[in-house]
């Protein structure tokens, strides 16, 4: 048996309501599950989910990254800005072959953003 994709990630959140702000509003993802006020929310991304959990002990430590693939990683990018926020990096042709920028969401996890080029 060979594991052929991730269905999930599930990520710990101080703030549900921050995030899901976030994750729906800025990032642009679509809901499928919970809400602000919930303990447990869900985003469908391409075939498969994007899970937030609340933890009310989490903290601003670093938890992990989360790559996303996008059609227009300037686009996201000039988007974030003007919701005003600061992402770590500028968007940049990197040598494996991707176009990305990082930012990192209301609970300090890493996101990039990229296109193969």
């Amino acid at each position: 048996m060979n594991v052929r994709s991730i269905s999930a990630i599930t990520l710990a959140v101080a703030d549900m309501g921050r995030s899901v702000d976030f994750y729906q509003k800025i990032v642009g993802l679509e809901m499928s599950y919970g809400g602000p006020s919930d303990a447990f929310s869900s985003f469908k991304v391409g075939e498969g989910y994007l899970n937030l959990i609340l933890d009310r002990q989490a903290t601003t430590n670093w938890w992990g990254r989360l790559i996303f693939h996008v059609d227009d990683v300037d686009v996201l990018y000039a988007r974030l800005l003007r919701a005003g926020l600061s992402p770590s990096t500028k968007p940049a042709d990197a040598s494996w072959g991707e176009r990305y920028f990082h930012i990192d969401d209301p609970d300090c996890n890493e996101l990039s953003f990229a296109k193969p080029i």
